[in-house]
């Protein structure tokens, strides 16, 4: 099967970029030419046709605003093309769209290994072992954020947005700005944070392929649940807000 090879929002907006400017200098180096040969040919005496394409000399005046004219043009080509690719939604391989985050069996051997969630940063997520029971109507399983022992869950803190590291010491998520706290399943346990982290829907193909939806946010359990039971291990990495 051939590969899919997935092109990013920058590479479009570069080459976007790098098109749009190079037909602006052509235009201006075409135009500038062909004033300089008029000015030349009338110089020595020439005569030029009369009609449409008959070009007159470009004064300095002209020069100057034809040159603060491509400039602006260029700008507004670069700031077009920048936009662009900031909404330009990220179809494959990136946040807001379906991932493939590994195998099954490697990310709980990584959890395993390094007692932390795996870390997948273009997804802007976390996957954590969960172990938990539905409790108090809350099934992730069921919800389909939960599947064959791991879940996936939003790194952005539900409070103001900040990233939220996980503790080593605690076995908790605690956000570094203002002291949100979330056990390993996502969970509030302390803080401002109005609720647990989000997180995202999971699928396991029969691959053992860990399929990660981030083109949609699931908001987090509310406060009170745990699932868990489990208390933080240790110390905290940040203090209490």
């Amino acid at each position: 099967m051939t590969p899919v090879v997935a092109v990013s929002s920058g590479v479009i907006a570069a080459i976007v970029i790098v098109f749009i400017v190079d037909l602006f200098a052509v235009m201006f180096g075409l135009s500038f030419v062909r004033s300089r040969r008029a000015r030349r040919e009338a110089e020595a005496g020439i005569a030029v046709p009369e009609g449409p394409r008959t070009s007159k000399p470009v004064s300095r005046r002209d020069f100057f605003r034809r040159s603060l004219l491509v400039s602006f043009g260029v700008f507004a080509a670069q700031f077009g093309a920048a936009t662009i690719a900031f909404l330009w939604p990220n179809l494959k391989g990136g946040f807001g769209s379906v991932i493939n985050a590994g195998k099954l069996e490697d990310i709980k051997a990584a959890i395993t290994a390094d007692n932390e969630p795996y870390y997948y940063g273009a997804g802007r997520f976390y996957i954590v072992a969960y172990d938990g029971r539905a409790s108090d109507g809350i099934d992730y399983e069921a919800e389909g954020v939960a599947a064959q022992g791991v879940m996936p869950l939003y790194q952005r803190c539900v409070h103001l947005g900040c990233r939220v590291p996980f503790c080593k010491q605690s076995q908790w998520f605690e956000c570094p700005c203002h002291g949100s706290k979330y056990n390993t399943a996502g969970e509030y346990t302390l803080g401002p944070a109005p609720r647990g982290l989000d997180r995202f829907s999971i699928e396991i193909t029969d691959a053992g392929d860990v399929m990660v939806d981030t083109s949609a946010v699931i908001l987090g359990p509310p406060r009170g649940t745990d699932t868990l039971g489990k208390p933080q291990a240790g110390p905290f990495c940040v203090a209490p807000g």
